[in-house]
């Protein structure tokens, strides 16, 4: 007589499912929202902006290789974005002007915000911002800072000009504004009230603190390139290669953009810079209007001002002749196809009545195709040799 078998009844595997969290960060709260793969979406509540909180938060979601984490850039930084990565959870910092809204939405809430940015992240619909590391971030403060003591200086100077204009001092015939005859100039005035000439010497002595803030900072920017890692280096080097691009110009291009080979085409990374224009086209009719705006406005500034420079007929000076020395033919060879071809386009559209500002924001639109072939070109010898080390 055969035995029977005994058969267990097997239970059904459960798949373990995603979970997209949506987190809209101010300074001292966080709201937190849930989309789940089953298609609800759950407002958590608010916690407080501090690690702790954070930590304990996640933890009370679930395994943080189900999580998929996302809030918009801001005044905060990346410090969330670094706390949850070492805590191995995927988080995207996301662009807050390409966040999907409905139209005929007018509620604006901290719980909708976490809400929209869940159900989004979960349907794929947002665009992550990219995190620079430590070395570009460090450089990107200091440039900024350096931009906003430029700034501070010209309100400095407007403020010491205009009160020398309202008084009736005028300088001499011939002698140019911020000049050093001009600055002896200002130095020498004097009025005969007290009170005047308080506030005569306050404005002479905030431009000069203007003066020494920025040469205190451009010496830093300075050593902070020369100790920046080698490839963030070499590529600042290259770019100095293109007439307008000096060092400032290039430090500000690395550390806005970080690695231009993580760019498609020069196309997306003109579209990241808001140099491309507006266009509204429908059926047949097509419609372009001023650029967008839309970017990096550090990097479009930069672009804007080393754009003036391709005015002038091409030519290599002295100060250039010594960037680019030691740089292999193939950069040099894209440096000048650039002044070739940009002064020729700077030309062409002046002769169609363009007027200059218009000439020069295409101008700096094509500039910024050549420098991103010049850092692709040298990342990509970059990535050959850390391949190949001993070839190299």
């Amino acid at each position: 007589m055969k035995r029977a078998q005994s058969y267990k009844r097997k239970e059904p595997v459960m798949r373990k499912s995603n979970r997209w969290v949506g987190l809209d960060v101010h300074a001292e709260t966080i709201s937190v929202a849930v989309a789940e793969e089953n298609g609800e979406v759950r407002f958590v509540g608010t916690i407080a902006n501090r690690p702790e909180a954070v930590r304990g938060l996640m933890k009370k979601l679930g395994p943080a290789e189900r999580l998929r984490v996302c809030y918009e850039a801001g005044p905060t930084g990346y410090v969330l974005y670094w706390q949850l990565s070492e805590m191995g959870i995927s988080c995207q910092v996301v662009a807050p002007g390409l966040v999907p809204t409905k139209a005929a939405d007018r509620v604006k809430t901290d719980r909708r915000d976490a809400e929209r940015l869940a159900r989004s992240l979960r349907a794929g619909e947002l665009t992550a911002v990219w995190v620079p590391d430590a070395a570009h971030e460090a450089l990107r403060d200091l440039l900024r800072a350096r931009e906003a003591a430029k700034e501070d200086q010209l309100r400095a100077r407007h403020r010491l000009a205009k009160m020398l204009l309202r008084h009736g001092q005028r300088a001499p015939e011939g002698v140019k504004a911020w000049t050093g005859r001009w600055e002896a100039w200002a130095k020498g005035v004097v009025f005969g009230e007290a009170a005047r000439q308080t506030a005569l010497e306050d404005y002479r002595s905030e431009v000069e603190h203007a003066r020494h803030r920025i040469a205190r900072l451009e010496q830093a920017i300075e050593e902070t390139i020369e100790k920046a890692p080698e490839a963030m280096r070499e590529v600042i080097a290259a770019l100095q290669c293109l007439r307008g691009i000096k060092t400032i110009s290039a430090a500000t291009i690395v550390g806005e953009t970080g690695k231009l080979s993580r760019f498609r085409g020069p196309r997306q990374l003109m579209s990241y810079s808001g140099l491309v224009p507006r266009e509204h086209s429908s059926g047949g009719r097509r419609r372009q209007g001023a650029i967008t705006k839309t970017g990096n406005a550090h990097l479009r500034r930069i672009l804007g001002e080393a754009a003036w420079a391709y005015r002038h007929k091409p030519a290599v000076g002295v100060a250039l002749r010594q960037r680019r020395k030691g740089q292999r033919a193939e950069i040099l060879q894209m440096a000048d196809k650039a002044q070739h071809r940009l002064h020729r386009r700077y030309r062409h559209l002046l002769s169609r009545g363009k007027n200059h500002l218009q000439a020069v924001t295409a101008v700096a639109r094509e500039l910024l195709g050549f420098v991103w072939a010049i850092a692709v070109a040298v990342e990509t010898a970059q990535a050959r040799r850390s391949a190949h080390p001993q070839a190299a």
